[in-house]
């Protein structure tokens, strides 16, 4: 069971390196009148519920939750809701890579945290570390550095094209 957990956390990493790295192919899968920001997150809602069923699989939840849970967890979700909140479904999908104009946004709070939502679901999984064993969330968490590491290199050229 444990491989199984391990290759669910990791499951959506290659879709995002992919998305990234190839806009315009999932453009161009997507097809004409078809949003792909809005595609790309109902496929990222499934690939999200595989992770977190990956690591219900191998977690011993356990009632209450220790202190650091709360603030963890509240400051992660916080900072997610807010990202989503100013960015909307686009800017959070990959909307600027699939050639859409994106705003970026001035007036987040904390604006010293680079890559706010990435920096809340890595807090979020470090709230859950009484229950799930320290190796999935570091597998999650590489994950995530991993693409902090893919996004910080945005090349404008390499946008897709919408298609007309």
């Amino acid at each position: 069971m444990g491989i199984l957990a391990g290759i669910g956390v990791l499951l959506p990493f290659p879709f995002y390196w992919w998305l990234w790295t190839n806009p315009q192919s999932w453009v161009n899968l997507c097809g004409r009148g078809r949003d792909p920001s809005a595609v790309m997150a109902r496929v990222s809602h499934v690939l999200k519920a595989a992770q977190l069923l990956s690591l219900f699989s191998v977690a011993s939840l356990s009632w209450p939750p220790p202190l650091y849970f709360w603030p963890l967890m509240t400051f992660g979700q916080f900072l997610n809701f807010r990202v989503y909140q100013l960015l909307g479904e686009a800017g959070t999908y990959y909307g600027v890579r699939f050639g859409k104009s994106i705003p970026w946004v001035t007036e987040f709070p904390f604006g010293v945290i680079r890559d706010p939502q990435y920096v809340g679901s890595i807090m979020s999984l470090l709230a859950c570390l009484s229950w799930v064993p320290f190796q999935y969330i570091l597998l999650w968490s590489l994950g995530y550095f991993f693409m902090m590491f893919l996004e910080s290199k945005e090349d404008p050229s390499a946008r897709a094209k919408p298609l007309s």
